[in-house]
């Protein structure tokens, strides 16, 4: 393991933890020291999310010691965990949507008067940490009013409401823009100042490589290695990683993109709705992969909402192949064939108290009912494992819990239940938040395939190098407006991200 002067505030040595028959980790092994970032790197499946609830107080090792700030350290619960000096912020939101942010952050911690929650104390407290952490969000609104990218960073000030001598960041920047990445990133910067030790994990390379000072690679349960940042490449942890050397993160076109001049699948002009975007208009042609990039509030989900029927326009048409449409519901878009992967895959993406395969063939159902509308269970279960092998999701068996599997195998879960409808127009919102580099190049080699297969393809992610490495347009968006349509020589990170900004238009 790569060494550090000075002792280690946390310490794992030969950590295993089975459930059952299955051995999630094998001799895992760590030295995180006061100062630093020291990142866990590892494919979905490798072991991270075990090892984080170990610290947490969630789950106990089956064997194996563990020690914080030199004392044996053997967290019953949470609260233990948190009393010990280590906190963490979960990937998976924790947050109530019906209470407010203040509430969120200050929860079984508020200030209390005579017995009674002092409200007032409970907001001032709140809104000096908000302004501490320079959080784009107001204490006084509702969880559940805000966006996914809010929401994080409120879940995140929660974690660091408590003072800790280790925080663990697990996927902080999954839903955030560069820029509120970046407000993250200063935040990290000042706690390191602190002498504050940071466990961060992530499957962003660019973000790892900036950020941290010690990476540990972790693969099937086990450790692999610890390196120092300044000693290793992105090119070497994707190797250690996956077990594999990994040429190309975005897969090269098998065909070439469509022409200017081809008819558009699906074609809007001047979508309004106020408040949240005005006068959005774009064509995307079958086979074409039509990316949208902005920052927070620029309105892209909401466009995506829209045009699945999940929200209603004020003005402007939508046309498919030519033809105007109204789309009164997400059924109606299914019923034209258009497919929608949620970027909120917990809440409005999967079922997750449900198995596997129900959660796959669920939108599809009708394509396996006989003409008396009984369930041919056989062709179902045959599609489900079809879908589970292409897209290469880790789960015992297809009547596994959603739920109990990892983030990253939950979003490919999401994937496969709208490829089983073979949709003509697929939008992609996030479709590789939280998944690792491995399963993001299988992912990308699907959404290549889609577009050479003719679907046109709508792709909204907040990764920059994500949307001009797949993307043969660029739609740009800044509170609520188009900035831009970037063509190909357009698609520089610094064009794009001025587009973003509204510094250029």
């Amino acid at each position: 393991m790569a060494s550090s002067n000075g002792s280690p505030i946390l310490e794992i040595k030969d950590v295993t933890k089975v459930f059952g028959s299955v051995s999630a980790l094998k001799g895992m092994q760590l030295r995180v020291m006061p100062g630093r970032v020291h990142t866990i790197l590892g494919e979905n499946g490798a072991g991270k999310s075990t090892l984080m609830k170990i610290l947490a107080g969630v789950y106990q090792p089956t064997s194996g010691s563990i020690r914080l700030g030199g004392e044996p350290y053997a967290p019953a619960g949470p609260q233990d965990a948190t009393k010990a000096g280590l906190t963490i912020v979960f990937q998976e939101l924790s947050l109530c949507n019906n209470l407010t942010v203040a509430e969120n952050i200050l929860a079984t911690r508020e200030p209390s008067r005579y017995g009674f929650i002092n409200d007032k104390a409970l907001i001032r407290e709140a809104a000096e940490l908000v302004a501490e952490l320079k959080l784009p969000v107001s204490v006084t609104d509702k969880v559940g009013d805000l966006s996914i990218a809010q929401r994080q960073l409120v879940e995140i000030a929660k974690g660091l409401s408590i003072k800790a001598k280790v925080v663990i960041l697990d996927e902080p920047t999954s839903s955030l823009s560069d820029n509120e990445a970046e407000i993250l990133f200063d935040i990290i910067s000042r706690l390191k100042a602190q002498g504050v030790a940071i466990i961060y994990v992530s499957h962003r390379m660019e973000e790892i490589m900036r950020l941290s000072d010690d990476i540990t690679v972790v693969r099937d349960g086990s450790y692999i290695t610890t390196r120092d940042k300044t000693g290793t490449t992105i090119e070497e942890l994707i190797a250690l990683m996956v077990g594999r050397d990994m040429n190309e993160i975005y897969p090269p076109r098998d065909v070439p993109a469509p022409s200017a001049d081809q008819k558009a699948a699906l074609s809007v002009q001047g979508l309004s709705r106020p408040g949240e975007f005005d006068n959005i208009s774009f064509d995307v042609r079958g086979g074409e992969i039509l990316g949208f990039f902005g920052l927070i509030g620029s309105g892209r989900s909401e466009v995506m909402n829209t045009l699945f029927g999940m929200r209603q326009p004020s003005a402007g048409t939508i046309s498919i192949d030519g033809k105007k449409i109204a789309i009164r519901s997400p059924v109606e878009a299914i019923d034209r064939r258009i497919g929608f992967v949620t970027e909120n895959r917990k809440e409005e993406g999967l079922v997750l108290a449900h198995s596997v395969e129900t959660n796959i063939s669920m939108v599809a159902l009708k394509d396996f009912a006989d003409g008396f509308g009984f369930l041919k269970r056989r062709r179902e279960r045959q599609a489900a494992t079809a879908e589970v092998g292409r897209l290469a999701i880790k789960t015992a068996s297809l009547e596994t819990v959603t739920g109990s599997l990892s983030g990253g195998n939950q979003q490919k879960i999401v994937l496969a239940k709208w490829l089983l409808t073979r949709p003509r127009i697929l939008i992609l919102d996030e479709p590789t938040r939280g998944v690792d580099v491995g399963a993001k190049f299988e992912i990308y080699k699907i959404i290549r395939q889609l577009a050479a297969e003719g679907t046109a393809i709508l792709l909204v992610s907040s990764e920059l190098p994500e949307v001009i490495g797949m993307s043969d347009r660029v739609v740009v968006m800044s509170e609520g407006r188009m900035t831009a349509i970037a063509a190909p020589d357009q698609m520089t990170p610094e064009k794009i991200m001025s587009f973003a900004t509204g510094f250029l238009s």
